[in-house]
């Protein structure tokens, strides 16, 4: 008598060997051994004759070298998932060998069940002040994985997140499932932690995949600690011209303005506050002097008539930070520039051509000096041609007749200019007058 010692169900990874067992007790000649995966029809897979025939008819079938009739399959697909069966044919003699063998034939049937990792797994999240919601969704795994949540403490100390409220959602896609879960978690008050972890668990294929979201705060750099009236407590404190955008660490305050940091008179402007990296995701509150401050990342500015300096708050849970956001007005003929947009740096472009302030004092010297010496000529030729009417003086006035006397260079200087309307009434009544 021969009996076959073979597993109900077998389980095996995509990818990687399936092993089907199926052995005899006792050990016995093989005439023939047969597999078979059972479907609408009985598809052959392994035929072997100890005479003459070894042959695969599946490619990745193999018998296992551990008894030489059980059966391995690599690498495993999915599509080998099913029932299949093994038929074993040995020679018996019943122990008497003056009798010829007779051939037994012997079968048995196993299920194969193939599992599947998870493909990938995603974490978003919303979050509200210190109300945060996380989703998790592990996508192609059979059978659907299992989720649950951990936090790490700036030291390391990572721990389960207890009585969570959360929902799962559990979906098929084709012949895998897809398995979602979302919680909700409010920080307490000076709660520090380093990271929120997402780990998904597949135990029929010993799979373990962590997806992690780091806790960041706010930063900037060259920071001071200062008091500010507008806040209780000190701040952080710096401004755009002292970040220089080399610091690559996650959570740096970068601020942008369109058109620029440096614009003409009355030009409008916005700005732009961003943190990469900073999460949960920080609230941005904007003021200039004593006004009411503007929530949101942005800050529209209309007709810029001064040179303003603005200031910024990025705040969330772990830290918050200030930024001093100067903006200044050019010159009325300053008509180019570029803005870089990294890290609040501006690049000017002066392409105007305009006149620095050098160039205008030399003008306004050199027109004076224009003006004396036109002065002076005007003076020299005019004491040239004796038509110049000098400054009197009353101790000896003049009676002179401008018919009949001829002007000396000896003569006093007149009194007063005397207008050519008044000489021609003076020479019709041919009196003289002082």
């Amino acid at each position: 008598t021969v009996d076959l010692k073979y597993d109900d169900v077998s389980y095996a990874t995509v990818h990687q060997s399936a092993f089907l067992r199926c052995g005899m007790m006792p050990v016995q000649p093989i005439k023939e051994l047969w597999w078979f995966k059972i479907g609408a029809s009985e598809e052959r897979v392994y035929y072997y004759d100890p005479t003459s025939i070894d042959a695969a008819l599946m490619k990745r079938a193999r018998r296992s070298n551990r008894d030489n009739t059980s059966l391995e399959i690599y690498p495993t697909q999915l599509s080998d998932e099913g029932e299949y069966k093994c038929r074993i044919v040995v020679w018996d003699n019943t122990g008497n060998s003056t009798e010829p063998s007779v051939p037994i034939s012997k079968e048995a049937r196993m299920m194969l069940k193939v599992n599947v990792p998870p493909e990938k797994v995603e974490i978003t999240h919303l979050t509200s002040g210190r109300n945060l919601s996380l989703r998790c969704k592990s996508e192609g795994a059979k059978p659907p994985a299992d989720i649950l949540w951990t936090k790490t403490s700036p030291d390391g100390v990572e721990t389960e997140i207890p009585d969570l409220a959360k929902t799962r959602e559990i979906e098929p896609a084709g012949e895998l499932y897809d398995t979602a879960e979302q919680i909700f978690y409010q920080l307490e008050e000076n709660e520090m932690i380093a990271k929120i972890s997402c780990v998904v668990r597949h135990h029929n294929t010993n799979t373990t995949i962590y997806k992690n979201i780091t806790f960041v705060s706010p930063a900037i750099q060259n920071a001071l600690k200062v008091t500010i009236q507008r806040f209780a407590e000190p701040v952080l404190y710096s401004s755009i011209e002292n970040q220089d955008g080399r610091d690559n660490k996650a959570g740096l305050v970068k601020i942008s303005a369109d058109p620029g940091f440096k614009v003409p008179y009355n030009t409008s402007v916005t700005l732009k506050a961003a943190a990469p990296g900073v999460f949960p995701e920080p609230r941005y509150l904007w003021w200039v002097g004593d006004q009411t401050g503007i929530a949101g990342r942005e800050l529209h500015i209309d007709n810029l008539e001064e040179d303003k300096s603005y200031y910024v708050l990025a705040e969330n849970p772990l830290g918050r930070v200030v930024l001093e956001v100067p903006v200044h007005i050019t010159t009325s003929d300053y008509s180019q520039w570029n803005d870089s947009s990294r890290d609040g740096d501006v690049i000017v472009d002066d392409t105007t051509g305009g006149l620095d302030t050098g160039a205008i004092i030399g003008i306004v010297i050199g027109a004076l000096i224009a003006v004396f010496f036109i002065g002076f000529a005007v003076w020299y030729w005019t004491i040239r041609d004796g038509t110049h009417v000098f400054s009197p003086k009353k101790e000896k006035p003049h009676t002179i007749d401008e018919e009949t006397i001829p002007f000396r260079s000896t003569d006093k200087p007149l009194l007063r200019t005397i207008s050519t309307q008044t000489l021609e009434g003076r020479r019709s009544r041919r009196e003289p007058s002082i």
